[in-house]
């Protein structure tokens, strides 16, 4: 894959605050002592200083080996070796002790197990609420190959919001992502709100890879049509030379100007800018999603 060498400078909007102060310090160590992962710090998300000083982070469970290897994507590549049935109590536990009101769980995919892990992310959601019973839990989950059993045991435990990302515009999905295809993810948004009508699903786009804005409006359309609910959009930033390149690093205005396209093809909340990413600010959409499923009652 060819790729591209990157401006010599990141523009001023990209630039990123640290905060590696005592709650930092402590919630790294803390996920050190309990053997668990973070998509934070996996997928060198450039929001893990804001997040984890505010004591917030996205678990990604099911070990941290991906069997696909997307493009865009920093997360180790390879054949993971074992699966760990104690893991959702060690999550449930860490946000137990990190009192959250908010927990968002990812994953790695595991196209080698026949569920996709469907089973312990189901056990996860269950672990968290019985210790933080107050808790929202978002799971943001892969496409399962579009085993929709494996769809249907997520959704049996009714996640507060279930997240699927299709990454981008219909055009390059076979580009960006490996494995993934932008119809399937559709029909797994579909299925999820056929299965659970009342909880909320969300996704993502990331910018910067090639779309069009009429491809990105296209996208957005897409994802209404079934009944998608939260929308993030966010500059794609190459995690490194042998990964996807960066096209062009998408001005704030645009991401402005994209949100109020979001919110006018009635999404219910629309985070867009350029460090945005998909569990950026994810308590503010429970509470955005339960207001607009009010305000249609």
């Amino acid at each position: 894959m060819k790729t591209k060498k990157l401006p010599e400078r990141k523009p001023d909007w990209l630039r990123i605050k640290l905060a590696t102060g005592g709650n930092y310090a402590e919630l790294k160590d803390m996920m050190r002592s309990k053997t668990l992962h973070t998509v934070c710090e996996e997928a060198r998300c450039p929001n893990i200083y804001e997040c984890w000083a505010n004591r917030t982070a996205t678990f990604m469970i099911l070990g941290d080996i991906c069997t696909r290897a997307c493009r865009f994507c920093a997360v180790n590549t390879g054949m993971p070796t074992e699966l760990d049935l104690q893991e959702p109590e060690r999550v449930a536990e860490a946000a137990e002790q990190m009192g959250l009101k908010h927990c968002v769980v990812t994953s790695v995919a595991r196209d080698d197990l026949a569920d996709g892990g469907a089973m312990i992310f189901a056990e996860t959601v269950k672990a968290i609420r019985k210790k933080l019973p107050f808790c929202s839990v978002e799971v943001l989950i892969p496409d399962f190959l579009g085993n929709w059993d494996a769809l249907q045991t997520v959704m049996n435990v009714k996640p507060d919001i279930l997240n699927h990302n299709i990454e981008t515009v219909e055009r390059l999905s076979d580009r960006v992502r490996a494995k993934a295809k932008y119809p399937r993810s559709l029909e797994l948004l579909k299925r999820a709100k056929e299965m659970q009508p009342n909880i909320p699903t969300k996704s993502s786009i990331m910018l910067g890879v090639g779309e069009e804005w009429d491809e990105i409006l296209q996208a957005m359309d897409d994802l209404r049509a079934v009944d998608c609910n939260i929308l993030t959009l966010g500059q794609y930033l190459q995690p490194s030379p042998s990964h996807l390149a960066v096209e062009r690093y998408v001005h704030p205005d645009e991401f402005a100007k994209l949100k109020e396209e979001g919110l006018k093809r009635g999404f219910s909340h629309v985070e867009s800018a350029p460090l945005v990413r998909s569990s950026y600010h994810a308590h503010e959409q429970v509470k955005s999603a339960s207001e607009a499923k009010t305000a249609t009652l």
